[in-house]
């Protein structure tokens, strides 16, 4: 069973400094509190046991909210010294991860999903990686992503508009999943999964739910009022 993930928390928040102290993108509070702990919250629910943060900008305040254990979870830390990029981070991180599979979540969305059913379809389907999609009213500010016969065959940029597929933030990565070096900054989205897509090796995940990006002022000011489903628990 997968039961690790990185949970990418080393964004500064550039769109939302004129709403959000100078704290990490991840630590923005949302309803009182850091939107990683509603991230963290929903993972403790779906049994992870372990969750490794991928940390950068003004590190010490992630750990400092956070802590070594978070609701039964151990936490541990990939702290890079200079920006690696979506890509690099991922693979600064990957070299703690103990099991065959891990997930990678973007620290600033949020996505209702289950975890486990997940990996086990990944892993049915001899997926080279995974991703977790979301279906929009409004494509415009994400870009679309192409799929078919449960796999990405392509993607389009952000500047269209309509309903569509979107990618979610959310990935399953098997041991041995192919990325470059992590010493040299590079884009996961860029690099990784546009390749993994061309190749036919990139499984898409359309069973999801609730899903939110805080990562411009009007969708974090939305978050405040935002039905978590974690809020259960928190409650």
């Amino acid at each position: 069973m997968a039961d690790e993930a990185i949970i990418l928390a080393g964004g500064r928040g550039t769109r939302l400094q004129g709403v959000v102290s100078d704290v990490p993108k991840p630590l923005a509070p949302v309803q009182g509190r850091p939107f990683l702990a509603w991230l963290l919250d929903f993972l403790a629910r779906q049994d992870m046991r372990r969750v490794v943060l991928a940390t950068g900008y003004k590190a010490e305040l992630v750990q400092a909210a956070v802590g070594e254990d978070w609701r039964g979870m151990r936490i541990d830390y990939a702290v890079e010294s200079t920006p690696l990029g979506t890509g690099g981070a991922i693979v600064h991180a990957l070299r703690l991860i103990e099991g065959e599979d891990t997930f990678v979540l973007n620290g600033d969305t949020y996505l209702e999903l289950d975890y486990a059913r997940f990996a086990a379809a990944m892993r049915a389907q001899h997926a080279g990686l995974g991703m977790a999609l979301t279906h929009v009213a409004d494509v415009s500010r994400y870009g679309v992503v192409h799929i078919a016969n449960e796999r990405v065959t392509g993607f389009s940029e952000k500047g269209g508009s309509g309903v569509g597929w979107i990618n979610a933030g959310v990935y399953w990565l098997p041991r041995g999943v192919p990325v470059p070096d992590a010493t040299q900054a590079f884009s996961f989205e860029d690099i990784v999964l546009r390749a993994a897509a061309e190749q036919g090796t990139l499984h898409a995940c359309t069973a999801t739910d609730a899903f939110i990006d805080i990562g411009v002022p009007e969708d974090f000011q939305r978050a405040q009022a935002w039905r978590f489903a974690s809020a259960i628990d928190h409650a």
